[in-house]
């Protein structure tokens, strides 16, 4: 397997219009990327990569993010068992955005349990006097606990 190289950027044209993937990286060297079950299209999560990940995800053809909190690199289900197996890398008109549409193994892609990471509704318009949130999955997928252990929540406050 050839080693995966990207474009230097050099004109707009160039990033826009070409058939050249040139991604941008933001200043601490990451990409967002969304990712969305391939199926039925709705979102699972949001998350970054580096361009290790980007490159190892395009090779291995599964999902690998750079965790910001942990500072490494996480290959999505590798303790859980829920990988997310790329069916389709798209990449934004300024290639400063990636779109993942994945098969999701066991389910789910929230590490919370729920199925995605967007479980959770915000009130707005005529019902923006309160900021409770609606959650939208009633039940988890699986138990975090069960798969996890008790390592600690990788989410920072």
């Amino acid at each position: 397997m050839s080693e995966i190289k990207f474009e230097k950027r050099k004109t707009i044209e160039q990033v826009e219009e070409s058939n050249e993937l040139a991604p941008k990286f933001d200043q601490d060297g990451l990409i967002p990327v969304v990712t969305t079950d391939f199926s039925s299209g709705e979102v699972l999560m949001q998350g970054y990569m580096n361009e290790e990940a980007l490159k190892k995800t395009i090779s291995l053809g599964e999902a690998i993010y750079y965790s910001r909190s942990r500072q490494t690199l996480w290959h999505k289900g590798k303790t859980s068992g829920l990988v997310q197996t790329v069916k389709e890398i798209r990449i934004d008109d300024d290639q400063d955005c990636v779109w993942l549409r994945v098969d999701v193994q066991g389910g789910a892609s929230c590490h919370v349990g729920y199925r995605s990471c967007f479980y959770r509704s915000v009130p707005f318009g005529k019902n923006s006097h309160t900021t409770i949130l609606k959650f939208e999955e009633k039940e988890k997928v699986f138990d975090p606990k069960k798969v996890y252990g008790d390592a600690p929540n990788p989410t920072k406050l």
